[in-house]
Protein backbone atom coordinates (compact mmCIF):
# COMPACT_ATOMS: atom_id res chain seq x y z
CA UNK A 1 0.00 0.00 0.00
CA UNK A 2 3.12 2.22 0.27
CA UNK A 3 3.58 2.67 -2.96
CA UNK A 4 -0.24 3.80 -3.84
CA UNK A 5 0.24 6.30 -1.40
CA UNK A 6 3.46 7.80 -2.70
CA UNK A 7 1.94 7.45 -6.15
CA UNK A 8 -0.76 9.66 -5.16
CA UNK A 9 1.25 12.15 -3.15
CA UNK A 10 3.28 12.51 -6.20
CA UNK A 11 0.20 12.92 -8.85
CA UNK A 12 -1.42 15.79 -6.67
CA UNK A 13 2.37 17.28 -6.47
CA UNK A 14 2.88 16.74 -10.62
CA UNK A 15 -1.08 18.22 -10.91
CA UNK A 16 -0.34 21.23 -8.85
CA UNK A 17 2.77 22.21 -10.95
CA UNK A 18 0.63 22.10 -13.63
CA UNK A 19 1.81 19.20 -15.68
CA UNK A 20 -1.96 18.04 -16.07
CA UNK A 21 -1.80 21.12 -18.62
CA UNK A 22 0.42 18.64 -21.17
CA UNK A 23 -1.47 16.82 -23.50
CA UNK A 24 -3.32 14.44 -22.07
CA UNK A 25 -2.41 10.65 -22.58
CA UNK A 26 -3.96 7.93 -24.56
CA UNK A 27 -4.70 4.84 -22.45
CA UNK A 28 -5.91 1.55 -23.59
CA UNK A 29 -6.73 -1.54 -21.30
CA UNK A 30 -7.11 -4.95 -22.56
CA UNK A 31 -8.57 -8.19 -20.79
CA UNK A 32 -9.50 -11.89 -21.29
CA UNK A 33 -13.24 -11.07 -20.41
CA UNK A 34 -16.68 -10.14 -21.99
CA UNK A 35 -18.68 -7.03 -21.03
CA UNK A 36 -21.14 -9.23 -19.51
CA UNK A 37 -18.41 -10.61 -16.55
CA UNK A 38 -19.85 -8.33 -13.58
CA UNK A 39 -16.56 -8.25 -11.85
CA UNK A 40 -15.12 -5.86 -14.35
CA UNK A 41 -17.70 -3.26 -13.32
CA UNK A 42 -16.07 -2.38 -10.60
CA UNK A 43 -12.36 -2.33 -12.36
CA UNK A 44 -13.84 -0.04 -15.20
CA UNK A 45 -14.73 2.23 -12.98
CA UNK A 46 -11.76 2.82 -11.11
CA UNK A 47 -10.11 2.97 -14.72
CA UNK A 48 -12.54 5.23 -15.36
CA UNK A 49 -12.19 7.19 -12.31
CA UNK A 50 -8.49 7.64 -12.90
CA UNK A 51 -8.43 8.39 -16.00
CA UNK A 52 -10.97 11.76 -15.45
CA UNK A 53 -8.55 12.89 -12.77
CA UNK A 54 -5.32 12.91 -14.88
CA UNK A 55 -7.86 13.98 -18.07
CA UNK A 56 -6.43 10.71 -19.65
CA UNK A 57 -8.13 9.89 -23.25
CA UNK A 58 -8.73 5.80 -22.24
CA UNK A 59 -10.79 2.78 -23.70
CA UNK A 60 -11.22 -0.60 -22.18
CA UNK A 61 -11.80 -3.50 -24.59
CA UNK A 62 -13.27 -6.52 -23.62
CA UNK A 63 -13.52 -9.51 -25.49
CA UNK A 64 -16.90 -10.54 -27.57
CA UNK A 65 -15.76 -14.42 -26.05
CA UNK A 66 -15.67 -14.90 -22.32
CA UNK A 67 -11.97 -15.73 -21.65
CA UNK A 68 -10.67 -16.03 -25.10
CA UNK A 69 -6.93 -14.88 -25.67
CA UNK A 70 -7.26 -14.99 -29.54
CA UNK A 71 -9.48 -12.00 -29.01
CA UNK A 72 -7.77 -10.36 -26.64
CA UNK A 73 -4.38 -10.75 -28.53
CA UNK A 74 -6.43 -9.43 -31.61
CA UNK A 75 -7.93 -6.63 -29.37
CA UNK A 76 -4.38 -6.08 -28.38
CA UNK A 77 -2.81 -5.43 -31.68
CA UNK A 78 -5.68 -3.23 -32.79
CA UNK A 79 -5.09 -0.67 -29.53
CA UNK A 80 -1.49 -0.52 -30.08
CA UNK A 81 -1.36 0.49 -33.97
CA UNK A 82 -3.26 3.15 -32.76
CA UNK A 83 0.23 3.99 -30.89
CA UNK A 84 -1.51 4.94 -27.36
CA UNK A 85 1.08 6.29 -24.73
CA UNK A 86 0.08 3.38 -22.34
CA UNK A 87 -1.53 -0.14 -22.31
CA UNK A 88 -2.18 -2.47 -19.51
CA UNK A 89 -3.57 -5.33 -19.91
CA UNK A 90 -4.47 -9.02 -18.08
CA UNK A 91 -1.80 -11.63 -19.25
CA UNK A 92 -3.69 -15.02 -18.59
CA UNK A 93 -1.47 -17.18 -20.59
CA UNK A 94 2.33 -17.53 -20.69
CA UNK A 95 2.94 -17.07 -24.56
CA UNK A 96 0.34 -15.16 -26.21
CA UNK A 97 1.23 -12.31 -25.51
CA UNK A 98 4.71 -12.27 -25.11
CA UNK A 99 5.91 -11.18 -29.12
CA UNK A 100 3.42 -8.36 -28.65
CA UNK A 101 3.96 -6.61 -25.38
CA UNK A 102 8.01 -6.83 -26.72
CA UNK A 103 6.69 -5.16 -29.56
CA UNK A 104 5.07 -2.05 -28.06
CA UNK A 105 7.91 -2.05 -25.13
CA UNK A 106 10.34 -1.52 -28.10
CA UNK A 107 8.19 1.00 -29.40
CA UNK A 108 8.21 3.21 -26.21
CA UNK A 109 4.41 2.22 -24.53
CA UNK A 110 4.44 1.78 -20.87
CA UNK A 111 3.17 -1.85 -20.76
CA UNK A 112 1.54 -2.22 -17.06
CA UNK A 113 -0.23 -6.01 -16.16
CA UNK A 114 -3.09 -5.54 -13.97
CA UNK A 115 -5.63 -8.77 -12.50
CA UNK A 116 -3.67 -11.27 -14.10
CA UNK A 117 0.29 -11.83 -14.31
CA UNK A 118 2.92 -14.34 -16.11
CA UNK A 119 3.64 -16.70 -13.83
CA UNK A 120 6.86 -16.16 -14.23
CA UNK A 121 6.01 -11.68 -13.36
CA UNK A 122 8.95 -10.23 -15.18
CA UNK A 123 11.12 -12.76 -16.49
CA UNK A 124 8.43 -14.21 -18.41
CA UNK A 125 7.04 -10.95 -20.03
CA UNK A 126 8.40 -7.67 -21.24
CA UNK A 127 5.44 -6.08 -19.19
CA UNK A 128 6.53 -3.25 -16.48
CA UNK A 129 4.81 -4.11 -13.66
CA UNK A 130 1.92 -6.13 -12.36
CA UNK A 131 -1.09 -4.71 -10.14
CA UNK A 132 -3.38 -7.55 -9.03
CA UNK A 133 -3.34 -10.32 -7.00
CA UNK A 134 -1.13 -13.11 -5.51
CA UNK A 135 -3.04 -15.94 -6.93
CA UNK A 136 -1.40 -19.10 -5.24
CA UNK A 137 -1.31 -17.54 -1.59
CA UNK A 138 -5.42 -16.50 -2.17
CA UNK A 139 -6.15 -20.09 -2.98
CA UNK A 140 -4.41 -21.23 0.12
CA UNK A 141 -5.83 -18.59 2.31
CA UNK A 142 -9.46 -19.26 1.11
CA UNK A 143 -9.08 -22.74 1.75
CA UNK A 144 -7.62 -22.15 5.08
CA UNK A 145 -10.19 -19.84 6.27
CA UNK A 146 -13.35 -22.35 4.98
CA UNK A 147 -11.08 -25.30 6.41
CA UNK A 148 -12.29 -23.71 9.73
CA UNK A 149 -16.12 -24.98 8.59
CA UNK A 150 -14.80 -28.51 8.20
CA UNK A 151 -16.95 -30.79 10.50
CA UNK A 152 -14.87 -32.22 13.50
CA UNK A 153 -14.39 -35.68 12.07
CA UNK A 154 -15.18 -38.23 9.21
CA UNK A 155 -14.28 -37.95 5.72
CA UNK A 156 -13.77 -34.46 4.11
CA UNK A 157 -14.39 -34.00 0.37
CA UNK A 158 -13.18 -31.39 -1.71
CA UNK A 159 -14.19 -30.38 -5.56
CA UNK A 160 -11.96 -27.39 -6.97
CA UNK A 161 -13.18 -26.00 -9.90
CA UNK A 162 -10.94 -24.55 -12.13
CA UNK A 163 -13.18 -22.31 -13.75
CA UNK A 164 -10.49 -21.75 -17.33
CA UNK A 165 -8.22 -24.78 -17.20
CA UNK A 166 -4.96 -23.00 -18.78
CA UNK A 167 -5.33 -19.88 -17.97
CA UNK A 168 -2.67 -18.59 -15.30
CA UNK A 169 -5.31 -16.95 -12.53
CA UNK A 170 -7.50 -20.13 -12.44
CA UNK A 171 -5.00 -22.72 -12.55
CA UNK A 172 -2.67 -20.43 -9.80
CA UNK A 173 -5.74 -19.92 -7.17
CA UNK A 174 -6.65 -24.05 -7.98
CA UNK A 175 -3.47 -24.80 -6.80
CA UNK A 176 -3.22 -22.70 -3.96
CA UNK A 177 -6.49 -24.49 -2.38
CA UNK A 178 -5.26 -27.75 -3.54
CA UNK A 179 -1.82 -27.05 -1.66
CA UNK A 180 -3.46 -26.02 1.32
CA UNK A 181 -5.76 -29.11 0.98
CA UNK A 182 -2.66 -31.61 1.07
CA UNK A 183 -1.30 -30.08 4.04
CA UNK A 184 -4.71 -30.53 5.66
CA UNK A 185 -4.53 -34.21 4.59
CA UNK A 186 -0.73 -34.60 5.97
CA UNK A 187 -1.84 -33.07 9.26
CA UNK A 188 -5.15 -35.11 9.95
CA UNK A 189 -3.40 -39.13 8.81
CA UNK A 190 -6.60 -40.09 10.82
CA UNK A 191 -9.08 -38.68 8.07
CA UNK A 192 -10.36 -39.94 4.92
CA UNK A 193 -9.44 -36.39 2.64
CA UNK A 194 -9.69 -36.73 -1.00
CA UNK A 195 -9.45 -33.38 -3.49
CA UNK A 196 -10.86 -33.65 -6.61
CA UNK A 197 -10.78 -30.59 -9.71
CA UNK A 198 -13.20 -30.20 -12.23
CA UNK A 199 -13.52 -27.83 -15.26
CA UNK A 200 -16.22 -25.70 -13.87
CA UNK A 201 -16.57 -22.96 -16.84
CA UNK A 202 -16.70 -19.61 -16.60
CA UNK A 203 -20.57 -18.99 -17.27
CA UNK A 204 -23.41 -19.27 -14.62
CA UNK A 205 -25.60 -21.58 -16.28
CA UNK A 206 -22.68 -23.78 -17.06
CA UNK A 207 -21.07 -24.46 -13.86
CA UNK A 208 -24.41 -24.86 -12.57
CA UNK A 209 -24.73 -27.89 -14.44
CA UNK A 210 -21.22 -29.00 -14.23
CA UNK A 211 -21.04 -28.76 -10.38
CA UNK A 212 -24.63 -30.17 -10.20
CA UNK A 213 -24.15 -33.11 -11.86
CA UNK A 214 -21.15 -33.93 -9.54
CA UNK A 215 -23.23 -33.35 -6.67
CA UNK A 216 -25.80 -35.34 -7.68
CA UNK A 217 -22.77 -38.31 -8.18
CA UNK A 218 -21.16 -37.09 -4.90
CA UNK A 219 -24.06 -35.81 -2.35
CA UNK A 220 -21.62 -36.13 0.17
CA UNK A 221 -19.10 -33.51 -1.23
CA UNK A 222 -17.90 -31.42 2.20
CA UNK A 223 -17.18 -27.90 0.01
CA UNK A 224 -16.53 -26.81 -3.58
CA UNK A 225 -13.53 -24.31 -4.26
CA UNK A 226 -14.26 -22.05 -7.12
CA UNK A 227 -11.42 -20.17 -8.77
CA UNK A 228 -13.76 -17.34 -9.82
CA UNK A 229 -17.58 -16.17 -8.58
CA UNK A 230 -19.29 -19.19 -10.73
CA UNK A 231 -20.12 -21.17 -7.34
CA UNK A 232 -22.98 -18.50 -7.01
CA UNK A 233 -25.09 -20.37 -9.30
CA UNK A 234 -24.10 -23.68 -7.46
CA UNK A 235 -25.67 -22.44 -4.16
CA UNK A 236 -29.01 -21.80 -6.14
CA UNK A 237 -28.53 -25.14 -7.13
CA UNK A 238 -28.36 -26.18 -4.09
CA UNK A 239 -31.21 -24.17 -2.94
CA UNK A 240 -33.57 -25.46 -5.50
CA UNK A 241 -33.03 -29.14 -4.49
CA UNK A 242 -34.04 -28.06 -0.86
CA UNK A 243 -30.29 -28.35 0.42
CA UNK A 244 -29.71 -26.49 4.08
CA UNK A 245 -26.98 -23.69 3.89
CA UNK A 246 -23.64 -25.27 5.00
CA UNK A 247 -24.33 -28.76 4.11
CA UNK A 248 -21.75 -28.33 0.71
CA UNK A 249 -19.29 -25.30 2.18
CA UNK A 250 -19.07 -23.07 -1.04
CA UNK A 251 -16.32 -20.52 -1.24
CA UNK A 252 -14.48 -18.35 -4.09
CA UNK A 253 -13.63 -15.08 -5.65
CA UNK A 254 -14.37 -11.69 -6.08
CA UNK A 255 -16.96 -9.63 -4.83
CA UNK A 256 -19.83 -9.31 -6.88
CA UNK A 257 -23.79 -8.97 -6.55
CA UNK A 258 -24.52 -12.58 -6.94
CA UNK A 259 -21.65 -14.06 -4.70
CA UNK A 260 -23.21 -11.24 -2.17
CA UNK A 261 -26.61 -12.14 -2.23
CA UNK A 262 -25.74 -15.87 -1.61
CA UNK A 263 -23.22 -14.79 1.10
CA UNK A 264 -26.03 -13.26 3.51
CA UNK A 265 -28.33 -16.47 2.27
CA UNK A 266 -25.82 -18.40 4.31
CA UNK A 267 -24.66 -20.95 1.21
CA UNK A 268 -21.87 -19.24 0.77
CA UNK A 269 -19.23 -19.39 3.69
CA UNK A 270 -16.18 -17.14 2.48
CA UNK A 271 -15.30 -14.93 -0.54
CA UNK A 272 -11.67 -13.76 -1.22
CA UNK A 273 -11.49 -10.29 -2.33
CA UNK A 274 -8.62 -8.82 -4.52
CA UNK A 275 -9.34 -5.06 -4.95
CA UNK A 276 -10.98 -4.57 -8.28
CA UNK A 277 -11.18 -0.71 -8.41
CA UNK A 278 -7.41 -0.61 -7.52
CA UNK A 279 -6.76 -2.97 -10.48
CA UNK A 280 -8.29 -0.32 -12.08
CA UNK A 281 -7.12 3.00 -10.79
CA UNK A 282 -3.25 2.58 -9.88
CA UNK A 283 -2.38 1.45 -13.61
CA UNK A 284 -3.76 4.50 -14.68
CA UNK A 285 -1.54 6.59 -11.81
CA UNK A 286 1.54 4.49 -12.73
CA UNK A 287 1.18 4.93 -16.71
CA UNK A 288 0.74 8.68 -15.61
CA UNK A 289 3.91 9.18 -13.20
CA UNK A 290 5.97 7.31 -15.75
CA UNK A 291 5.19 9.63 -18.74
CA UNK A 292 5.12 12.53 -16.86
CA UNK A 293 7.94 12.12 -14.18
CA UNK A 294 9.55 8.92 -15.25
CA UNK A 295 9.20 7.10 -12.57
CA UNK A 296 9.48 3.17 -13.48
CA UNK A 297 5.99 1.30 -12.50
CA UNK A 298 5.73 -0.58 -9.61
CA UNK A 299 4.01 -4.17 -8.68
CA UNK A 300 1.35 -3.40 -6.38
CA UNK A 301 -0.48 -6.64 -4.49
CA UNK A 302 -4.43 -5.60 -4.38
CA UNK A 303 -4.50 -8.45 -1.78
CA UNK A 304 -6.37 -11.41 -0.91
CA UNK A 305 -8.78 -10.16 2.01
CA UNK A 306 -11.12 -12.97 3.52
CA UNK A 307 -14.69 -11.86 3.61
CA UNK A 308 -17.29 -13.71 5.68
CA UNK A 309 -21.25 -12.78 5.80
CA UNK A 310 -21.43 -10.67 8.64
CA UNK A 311 -18.93 -8.21 6.51
CA UNK A 312 -22.15 -8.35 3.52
CA UNK A 313 -24.12 -5.50 4.53
CA UNK A 314 -21.00 -3.15 4.51
CA UNK A 315 -19.85 -4.41 1.47
CA UNK A 316 -23.33 -4.26 -0.57
CA UNK A 317 -22.89 -0.62 0.40
CA UNK A 318 -19.97 -0.14 -1.47
CA UNK A 319 -20.74 -2.24 -4.24
CA UNK A 320 -23.53 -0.12 -5.20
CA UNK A 321 -21.53 2.59 -5.35
CA UNK A 322 -18.93 0.05 -7.84
CA UNK A 323 -16.11 0.50 -5.50
CA UNK A 324 -16.44 -3.62 -4.49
Amino acid sequence: MRNSVLGASLLALLIGCGAAEAAPLTIAFTIHSSASNTFWQSVKKGFEDACGKVQANCQMIFTQTEGSVEQQAANMQAALARKPDALITTIVDNKAFDQIIADARKAGIIVIAANVDDTEGAAGNARQAFIGQGFIPAGYSLAKAQARNFPKDGPIKVLVGISAPGQNWSEQRGAGVIKFMEEFKKANPGREVSIERIDSGTDLAITADRVGAYLNAHPDTTAYFDTGYWHAAVARVLKDRGVPPGKVLLGGFDLVPEVLQQMKAGYVQVQVDQQPYMQGFMPVMEAYLAKTAGLAPADIDTGQGIVTPDQVDTIMALSKQGLR
